[in-house]
């Protein structure tokens, strides 16, 4: 399996799939997660001449366990030796939930040199939590829950999370696939207990304002708009804002894991966006 060996020590899981003279398409995994949660995009992107990468983040996956440096900043430093290292050039890249504000802020703090194109699927930007700036944020009660649900039984919660909001199975007439839950949780299971305790605050209170105006590439948002976790009207609709050539698309009934669901829409919205 490939890894890359950081700055500090620690080494990277990546996968690099697909045509290796195709066109790069990177993908950012949310919270609690690992690459493996873009499976079918990156398979079906690969097989239309792509080369698609993804990584686990540090602490997530099959990265090493770093103690220190789970926030957004040194995720991007890591994210940008990655592509320094298997030469990312004219990319588009897509992110979920806590990797769309991955995705956001590698592109408002290194630019946009090798990114021609980005996507932000159910992405945390612009600012998660309220704040007296941002009083249509969720309390921050919200997340101190999820803290201490952690501290409680995180097995558990790991298992409450996908069978309820995160895939929207909670709902009335949902089509529930014990096979998403099992996925999200063995995912969710691999990162250390340090790393997503830590990346509750990450996503939550990062402030990804200032990066969305600074993006001067296509930005494409998708999101559903019954999101549970990631509420639409406190990101996607606000990001579309800031963002100097951001457009929208709503997924209606849509939940946060718009990718896993309603898999051949977005991967179509996805393949359409990069050909555009």
């Amino acid at each position: 399996m490939p890894f890359l060996k950081l700055r500090d020590g620690a080494e990277l899981f990546y996968k690099d799939w697909g045509n290796a003279d195709g066109e790069i398409v990177t993908f950012s995994h949310g919270w609690p997660l690992s690459s493996d949660n873009w499976e079918n995009q990156m398979v079906f992107l690969a097989n239309k001449g792509y080369r698609v990468i993804a990584h686990d983040r540090r602490g997530h996956g099959r990265s090493t366990q770093t103690w220190d440096g789970n926030n957004m900043e040194t995720f991007v430093d890591d994210l940008e030796e990655l592509f320094k290292h298997l030469q990312v050039k004219d990319a588009v890249m897509v992110g979920h939930s806590h990797g769309g504000g991955e995705v956001t802020h590698y592109l408002g703090k290194h630019g946009t040199g090798r990114v021609k194109k980005a996507v932000l699927v159910c992405a945390v930007p612009p600012l998660m939590v309220k704040t007296a700036s941002n009083p249509d944020g969720l309390d921050r009660s919200v997340f101190d829950g999820f803290r201490e649900a952690m501290h409680k039984d995180r097995a558990q919660f790991f298992l409450d999370i996908p069978r309820g909001p995160f895939f929207g199975f909670n709902r009335e007439n949902a089509q529930v696939s014990e096979g998403q839950i099992c996925s999200w949780w063995r995912q969710g299971m691999a990162t250390s207990f340090k790393s997503a305790f830590d990346c509750i605050r990450d996503f939550s209170e990062t402030d990804f304002t200032e990066d969305l105006k600074r993006i001067d590439v296509p930005v494409r948002v998708l999101h559903g708009d019954d999101d549970q976790v990631v509420p639409i009207k406190i990101s996607g609709l606000k990001s579309v804002k800031l963002l100097q050539k951001g457009t929208l698309k709503v997924y209606k009934g849509g939940s946060h894991a718009i990718h896993n669901i309603n898999v051949d829409e977005v991967n179509n919205d996805l393949l359409e966006f990069i050909r555009g």
